[in-house]
């Protein structure tokens, strides 16, 4: 707080402390609390320390953490080589610090890529998808195998990879609600668990046999600088 504007309530207090003893102390007590509010701004999120390979250009910015709790789903399909369990969609809970519930994780398909022909029902390509919990926004996510990590210095034995989301479409919810679509970028971290096992998709009669895998992972959430 400035020397000067406390020095200048204190004259006025001294001149008006007969008159209005309770005045006084109001002001001092506001021009106080002002100034602590000024010199108090909330501290910014700080980047995660990440594999190269998944960090966020410059330009960016933290602006959400969510703490998941879910499965990874996967089923068993056949491949090249035989059989392999496939992801089909993590299905997961989004927390704050606080333990409140922030955002829903899931695969879904993306209306501003391939949309369907005009009449037909809507499509679009499969993405990572995040819901906010409370206003329905949406954030679909692309992600390009280089951006994907497994490096042991990070990533915990038996924990599926880290890696980096791309804005791939965003949408706002029904009811105009915006707070994901400020979204660009999405890293998962500190992940735990998640993997697909290693027995039940071994031959042909094992098609169609699901999985669902727990897991814990940090999901960190970029939008531009202002």
């Amino acid at each position: 707080m400035p020397v000067t504007q406390v020095k200048s309530i204190n004259v006025s207090c001294q001149v008006e402390r007969r008159r209005a003893p309770l005045a006084c102390v109001a002001a001092l007590a506001a021009v106080f609390a002002a100034s602590a509010t000024q010199a108090a701004p909330a501290d910014p999120i700080k980047r995660p320390h990440v594999p190269h390979n998944i960090r966020v250009p410059d330009g960016f910015d933290v602006y959400l953490v969510g703490h998941a709790v879910g499965t990874q789903n996967y089923v068993c399909l056949p491949s090249d080589t035989g059989v392999k369990y496939t992801l089909f969609t993590p299905q997961a809970t989004l927390f704050g610090d606080a333990r409140e519930e922030l955002i829903t994780h899931f695969f879904s398909p993306n209306p501003s890529e391939n949309p369907p022909p005009a009449g037909q029902i809507a499509a679009g390509t499969v993405r990572a998808t995040w819901q906010d919990a409370h206003d329905s926004s949406t954030f679909w996510g692309s992600v390009d195998p280089d951006e994907v990590s497994t490096d042991p210095r990070f990533v915990q034995p038996g924990a599926i990879a880290w890696l980096l989301a791309r804005e791939a479409g965003t949408q706002a919810g029904p009811t105009g609600g915006d707070f994901l679509t400020q979204t660009r970028f999405v890293q998962r971290i500190n992940t735990a668990g998640g993997l697909a096992p290693t027995t039940g998709c071994a031959t042909a009669s094992d098609v169609g046999h699901t999985a669902f895998m727990p897991y814990t992972a940090d999901y960190v959430f970029y939008r531009q600088q202002y």
